[in-house]
């Protein structure tokens, strides 16, 4: 148990680290590409990858987090899931290159077909590499899985932004899109060096396809279910409306994105190998939660309040309208940083049916919100999916932890520090925006505004709600472990 927990902080500190970057990374490709790109470009790419990503759905087939989440596999059984995965990649793409002709029709855009065609490529790349990558998880090689995920983002924005600069328009979007996974795939293979042998069907390997089928079905329900007001804008508002709504999500969703990967892979594969013993479950489950939630808070909050400012600084003076989507998206990011960590000790305890059921209430309740919300524009439809999720947020969590070793009161303190303390913090930059409005450049205001709020965040947090303890502890954790063996006891 020892073992895990030094190999989980370890993890943790590298993807932390590795999500860090990937943040600097993702802000720097969308504040570039944003000023070399028109929003109907972003709007067109989005136009297919809202709907070629159910298919990226079955890429793993969940079959990754079955290898994750077995006590004990063998080579055989790794073997057969790879070339299942590589069968369904190569049905995916198939199934992109059929789909073509249909997307075209439904959005009466030519330019479409080759676009889809392009991306489908993606899912062989994908599908090459995803046991690869299951086994760096499962022996907590969180690291090397770091470094691998840094160099195919590198790539792809690289790509991007060159092919951006020589006039190629959406086809550069397309390209990051599919040199990112090549390279991923490439480096996990080498990473790894192990080589699929022939497949062999068992009674062993039975249990997992069931246990990836639930999760693939999961996903598959959360996706549309999430997704489709973009299929939605698209069809009845146009790429213009879909690229500016498109651009306040993926920019809103940034932070919350990058530390569900920086915690989630690790805390899964943790979790995993402490299912049957329910005390340290508990408690590693509740502390990697306080983090995560400690962490998404202040910059969804922050992210709502100066919209305006991040847009200038981030997007520019012709995305401004994107602003006010923003501000409207914020509670439900806010919402999905609370509920989307559970995912990891339903699936890590074997709870996946549980999972499954709630995509299944979900699915409904966001659709409906979508379509009341649609007549109003991409506005209205922001102002309803916050609504409804945070109508929801309470039942999910009960939900989620009824008869597992989680208790409702404990999680709903762990969410009630940090989310006073971000109250609190955004109410006093409030006062100080207030008081430079108009001064300088946004990229100033937005640099103070964004350091009063951490200034008092921290200090409420620390000292107020007396949680300095905990992460100090966490800081001397991650320090130790750091440290070469035996090295660990010096000073």
């Amino acid at each position: 148990m020892d073992d895990v927990k030094a190999k989980a902080v370890r993890g943790g500190l590298a993807k932390v680290c590795g999500q860090t970057v990937s943040f600097a990374l993702r802000i720097i490709s969308v504040a570039i590409l944003a000023r070399l790109l028109d929003p109907g470009e972003f709007g067109l790419v989005a136009m297919a990858t809202v709907v070629t990503g159910i298919y990226g759905l079955f890429t793993t087939a969940g079959l990754s987090s079955a290898t994750v989440q077995q006590a004990t596999i063998t080579d055989e059984q790794i073997s057969t899931l790879f070339w299942i995965n590589m069968g369904i990649g190569l049905l995916l793409a198939a199934l992109c290159a059929a789909s073509a002709p249909a997307l075209v029709s439904f959005y009466h855009e030519p330019r479409l077909f080759w676009v889809t065609v392009a991306i489908g490529t993606g899912f062989v790349l994908n599908a090459a590499g995803v046991q690869h990558s299951a086994l760096l998880q499962r022996e907590l090689r969180y690291v090397t899985l770091t470094i691998v995920e840094c160099l195919s983002q590198v790539g792809g924005m690289v790509v991007a932004i060159g092919m951006a600069f020589a006039g190629f328009g959406y086809w550069a979007l397309v390209a990051g899109a599919i040199i990112s996974p090549a390279i991923n795939t490439a480096c996990m293979w080498m990473a790894t060096a192990w080589i699929p042998g022939a497949p062999r069907w068992g009674r062993a390997t039975l249990p997992m396809l069931r246990f990836g089928g639930t999760i693939t079905l999961n996903g598959l329900v959360v996706y549309v279910a999430y997704n489709l007001e973009k299929v939605l804008l698209g069809r009845f508002w146009g790429a213009d409306a879909l690229g500016i709504y498109g651009r306040a999500y993926q920019l809103i969703t940034i932070p919350t994105d990058n530390l569900n990967g920086a915690v989630g892979g690790v805390a899964f594969s943790a979790l995993s190998r402490l299912q049957h013993d329910s005390f340290r479950l508990r408690n590693y489950f509740l502390k990697g939660y306080s983090l995560i939630v400690s962490l998404t808070i202040p910059p969804t909050i922050f992210c709502g309040l100066f919209s305006e400012d991040i847009v200038l600084v981030l997007l520019g003076p012709k995305w401004l309208e994107a602003a006010v989507i923003f501000r409207l998206l914020a509670p439900t990011v806010l919402i999905f940083g609370m509920i989307n960590p559970l995912s990891w000790l339903l699936l890590s305890v074997g709870l996946q049916g549980r999972s499954l059921a709630i995509a299944l209430v979900i699915a409904p309740l966001v659709i409906s919100a979508y379509f009341v919300g649609l007549p109003y524009g991409p506005k209205g439809v922001a102002v309803a999916y916050s609504a409804a999720m945070t109508l929801w947020v309470i039942p999910h969590l009960a939900w989620c932890l009824n008869g597992t070793a989680i208790s409702l009161s404990a999680l709903l303190l762990a969410i009630s520090r940090p989310l006073l303390s971000g109250v609190v913090a955004a109410l006093i930059a409030y006062v100080v925006q207030v008081q430079i409005e108009g001064w300088g450049l946004p990229l100033m205001r937005v640099l103070i505004e964004g350091s009063v709020m951490l200034s008092i965040y921290c200090l409420m947090l620390f000292l107020v709600m007396g949680q300095g303890a905990f992460y100090f502890g966490l800081l001397a954790a991650l320090r130790k472990s750091s440290l070469p063996e035996g090295t660990a006891s010096l000073g």
